[in-house]
């Protein structure tokens, strides 16, 4: 079985070791451009060793961002502070990656920190503030304003974005890409029934609901080339199954779908499809996600979600639980935590650290 410490080859590209970046919001962009903070951020990571460093989720149009400060890949002077990234993080040894996404009717709201309102959602007249887009005009919850429910050419527009976006991705030096259908933003909510409350031919069956992702999955697959890893983030349970929502089931069935469709590996998350799921936060507590598709789906998977001790990490791949663990807020406490853990299990040479910390 392979450890922690071995590297991972998905077509032409090879990553390092099994530990990943998971993609974290920073709100730190001005008009989704990203800055210094981005790249030293990110570097620091690749200085600790992370294999894998996937870049926070990046709006394919300036009304897909969470927040007035999120990152963006819309437009072509976005891509040079990027390439400036990418640069720096395979100097170093990573593989830089970048998850592309769209919040939905969870977009126009102010950043979590630095706000009279942190985390509120800001009206379509209120400063910083736009109309919000979804699969249909379901507000995400009391205070959010409803969204425009997308017309059919509006949605093949939307996944046009998605494919310029990830043109541009090539051009800033990406190796691997990320489409987030998870946590409640706009592919996410075509896929749950919570959400999507269409009639037409992408809303009510299952086969009706996974058909904008499935679209854009293979739009995006003619520009991002068969050499290049191509990755998912699902919400695998809505974590409603009492009020009919996206069970691991409908994750695995999708899973075999977008196997089919050359997709390499799904980043395996939950919920936040409705504000009133009651979530069983707690180590590890979505690593069974990523075991049961990686089993029943036939797929490469990721782990994610309060991983936060070296042991835990490595029985995650040793056990054969997931092909890569992806660490976020453990990322931000200790962005030498591949260093760390190496020296915890033993195996300080396979991850010794840069040159310059050797003494550390």
């Amino acid at each position: 079985m392979p450890t922690l410490f071995d590297p991972l080859t998905i077509r032409t590209v090879t990553i390092a070791n099994r530990f990943g970046v998971s993609p974290m919001c920073m709100y730190s962009s001005h008009n989704g451009y990203a800055n210094d903070f981005h790249l030293v951020h990110l570097g620091a990571r690749a200085l600790g060793g992370f294999g894998l460093i996937l870049a926070e989720a990046t709006a394919v149009t300036p009304e897909g961002r969470i927040s007035p400060d999120d990152a963006g890949l819309w437009e072509d002077g976005q891509i040079e502070p990027l390439a400036r990234i990418t640069h720096f993080l395979k100097q170093h040894g990573a593989v830089p990656g970048i998850q592309l996404g769209h919040a939905g009717r969870k977009a126009s709201t102010a950043r979590p920190w630095g706000h009279p309102k942190p985390h509120s959602p800001i009206a379509p007249t209120e400063p910083g503030g736009w109309q919000t887009v979804a699969p249909s005009a379901i507000p995400f919850e009391a205070g959010y304003s409803t969204p425009h429910a997308l017309s059919i050419p509006e949605i093949k527009a939307l996944r046009r974005q998605f494919v310029d976006a990830a043109r541009r991705a090539i051009a800033a030096g990406y190796e691997v890409v990320e489409l987030h259908a998870a946590h409640g933003y706009l592919l996410n909510e075509f896929l749950s029934p919570l959400s999507n409350k269409r009639t037409d031919e992408y809303g009510g069956s299952f086969e009706n609901r996974i058909r904008f992702l499935l679209e854009t999955v293979r739009e995006v697959r003619k520009v991002w080339d068969e050499s290049r890893p191509l990755f998912v983030r699902l919400s695998c349970t809505d974590w409603a199954d009492d009020k009919g929502g996206w069970r691991l089931e409908d994750s695995i069935a999708l899973a075999k779908r977008l196997k089919a469709e050359s997709v390499d590996l799904i980043d395996c998350s939950s919920g936040n499809v409705i504000p009133s799921a009651k979530i069983p936060f707690a180590p590890g507590f979505q690593v069974p996600f990523a075991e049961a598709i990686r089993r029943d789906a036939g797929i490469a998977t990721a782990a994610v979600g309060m991983i936060t001790d070296p042991a835990q990490a490595a029985s995650i791949i040793v056990e054969g639980q997931a092909d890569l663990v992806l660490l976020a807020r453990e990322a931000l406490r200790n962005p030498f935590f591949p260093t760390y853990a190496a020296r915890q299990l033993g195996a300080r040479e396979k991850i010794p650290g840069p040159g310059q910390y050797l003494r550390a």
